[in-house]
């Protein structure tokens, strides 16, 4: 259902619009905390390291298809605000193509790199040519993972954020069944779990794309372009700081994925799996500030300033309540979390993977914040300083992942600590551009 978020108490409009993208990507990442509890449990915590060291690799390829998402979503979000229909369903069009054509081109060059991408990881014998496989197929289904990104993030700029929820509690529901059944009755191992995100991804993203048509031919507008180079860079301007923030992330993972492959397979294993609950949250906690990101895009469309920071501190208060149960679940109780992934014999895993959890997991809430008040820039187009707040933290940290654990010697433990102090100086550096007004003159 289209929806407007410009009219309407913000707290409460904000939350309904939120809950639907808090629940999809919570389903989202249980079906990738199930291939990895699947993988250890039915094939061997060796199967379990395989999939970790493949994931930096495929959040790298995520990260294209998640900025795109981002960046149409703001610039669909202004126009739909501003009511500009016709303009609106340029950019839809523009974006699909768009997305579509980038997604061929790196599926390519997936294939084509993907030997030298594990090479260069220093991926041990044991555990690569189970990861050179898994790589594969994920890059077969490239083009599902970029339609159904775009096409759930035109539904957020409409204010539709149950039609994703749907489509994707089919999609994890399905994925985790097919994962079972081609592991456990097929025998086919690591291949199994990627072929059945394959199938799961590509019946998602047909039906979005269908039900994205059948929305958009709703609204009745003037005739407009399928595709326009002005419309494509405007949501370049929008896409690419996005793009940049979401790929320094997963370049960033591959440098720490680097360092920690020269442990051994129990930390390599427990990195994994402690990064599958990790992530959980922190995908959680983005999609609240991409919520923060669409109400204010629309409502900034609509010069409706105040709705944005009513919204946004509605949204803060929201992103706390959902970081800090988790915080205190995987500090505290990080063993138990683990033992999903792998059996109690499986100590060394288990150990690597607790540590990981209760040095990262306070600082839930202060990133939290940070996220929120992204999402205000990233919804205002002030792109130049959403990029100083992501990129101070995201190069400090790997910076510090290298100094802490081999300039100071502090091992494992110091690759650890750089997540939150990294996290620090990036929510300090989003506030305070935030509180200084600039996102209220960079309207795109």
């Amino acid at each position: 259902m289209v929806t407007n978020l410009t009219e309407g108490q913000p707290g409460k409009i904000l939350w309904r619009f939120a809950l639907p993208l808090l629940c999809s990507v919570a389903f989202q990442q249980m079906y990738q905390i199930a291939d990895s509890m699947i993988a250890g449990q039915c094939v061997g915590g060796a199967a379990l390291a395989a999939i970790g060291v493949s994931y930096p690799v495929t959040m790298l390829f995520m990260a294209v298809a998640t900025g795109l998402n981002l960046g149409c979503s703001v610039a669909v979000s202004q126009l739909f605000g501003a009511r500009e229909y016709d303009r609106m369903k340029t950019a839809v069009s523009t974006s699909i193509l768009a997305s579509l054509c980038i997604a061929v081109i790196l599926t390519l060059g997936g294939l084509l790199f993907c030997t030298d991408m594990l090479r260069g990881l220093g991926t041990e014998d044991y555990i690569f040519a189970d990861a050179d496989q898994y790589l594969r197929i994920y890059f077969y289904g490239m083009i599902f993972l970029f339609l159904y990104n775009i096409c759930t993030g035109i539904f957020n700029a409409l204010g539709d954020s149950k039609t994703p929820l749907y489509l994707l509690i089919g999609s994890s529901v399905g994925n985790v069944i097919l994962d079972y059944v081609l592991v456990a009755f097929f025998d086919l191992g690591v291949s199994g779990i990627a072929w059945a995100t394959f199938l799961a991804q590509g019946v998602a993203s047909v039906l979005a794309f269908v039900i994205l048509l059948s929305r958009l031919r709703g609204l009745q507008s003037a005739p407009f372009r399928r595709f326009s180079g002005n419309m494509l860079l405007r949501v370049a301007y929008l896409a690419v700081p996005s793009i940049l923030q979401q790929s320094f992330i997963s370049v960033g993972n591959l440098f720490i994925q680097w360092l920690v492959n020269g442990y051994n397979w129990e930390i390599v294993g427990g990195y994994s799996a402690a990064m599958k609950l990790n992530n959980f949250v922190i995908v959680g906690l983005t999609a609240m500030g991409s919520a923060i990101s669409s109400f204010s895009a629309q409502n900034i469309g609509a010069g409706r300033y105040d709705r944005v920071t009513q919204g946004l501190k509605a949204g803060m208060k929201i992103s706390v309540a959902v970081a800090i149960p988790f915080s205190l679940l995987f500090a505290l109780g990080g063993s138990l979390v683990m033992r999903l992934f792998v059996g109690a014999g499986e100590t060394g895993v288990i150990a690597a993977g607790a540590l990981f959890l209760q040095v990262v997991t306070p600082f839930y809430a202060m990133i939290s914040l940070k996220l929120s008040a992204d999402g205000v820039l990233r919804g205002a187009g002030a792109m130049g300083p959403f990029m100083v707040s992501t990129f101070s933290d995201l190069i400090l940290r790997v910076v510090l992942a290298y100094v802490f654990s081999i300039v100071l010697g502090l091992g494992v433990i110091g690759i650890w600590l750089s997540w939150p102090v990294g996290w620090l100086i990036g929510t300090v550096a989003s506030l305070l551009f935030v509180r200084s007004g600039i996102w209220k003159q960079k309207k795109a």
